[in-house]
């Protein structure tokens, strides 16, 4: 059993490497501080684990074909599309700012879409719903993979063991992110060049994913 876990684990760590979970992870992250670029990481790799716990539960139990399963795909990569349309679209319509500020000798950036500056919570629940909807993409191979450790049974345990894999990904990605924004994003032109890139990648990795 122990090496059917180590299986489940590696797994997840592959299944993170795939270009569109990157990619919402990137979308999310870009201009972010460490403490809020670490927590989009986890939520959106927490909700990821539990949306494909609840798919591989279900499909224990009904039988679906593999042009069922194929909407999961479709699912993540109108997903991808539709956060691609949103950040050009805040690019192009000047609605990404930047502001400057000191606490003591700390310079403090923040980068916010729209005109006014508020302090909420919306990306922490966006990046944990964001990996609920794509794990509908990936339940098809999880499935194979805890099918070959343990029969048709899914627990919990096996699904965390798989979201820890997926979250060492994310949290390293999320770390080269956040070197990015620390390092590049000092100036608004930056700022709307690394949003519009985003976006542009975004559209590619969910047209790519569509047309697959």
């Amino acid at each position: 059993m122990e090496a059917g876990l180590l299986l489940i684990f590696w797994y997840g760590i592959l299944h993170a490497f795939g270009p569109d979970h990157l990619t919402a992870i990137a979308d999310f992250s870009i201009g972010k501080n460490k403490q809020k670029t670490l927590l989009i990481t986890a939520l959106f790799a927490l909700g990821h684990g539990l949306s494909l716990f609840i798919f591989a539960k279900i499909l224990q139990h009904i039988e679906l074909s593999e042009e069922i399963l194929a909407y999961g795909d479709m699912i993540s990569a109108m997903v991808i599309i539709g956060i691609g349309i949103y950040l050009l679209t805040m690019v192009l319509t000047n609605r990404i700012q930047l502001r400057k500020h000191k606490h003591g000798d700390k310079e403090h950036i923040h980068i916010w879409f729209g005109k006014s500056h508020e302090h909420h919570g919306i990306e922490n629940s966006s990046s944990f719903s964001l990996g609920l909807l794509m794990g509908a993409g990936g339940v098809r191979g999880m499935l194979i993979t805890l099918g070959a450790v343990q029969g048709s049974s899914v627990d919990l345990s096996m699904v965390g063991l798989f979201t820890l894999g997926v979250m060492l990904v994310f949290f390293a990605f999320g770390l080269l992110i956040l070197y990015i924004n620390q390092s590049f994003l000092g100036n608004l032109k930056n700022v709307r060049r690394a949003f519009a890139t985003a976006g542009f990648i975004s559209l590619i990795v969910g047209t790519n994913i569509l047309l697959g």
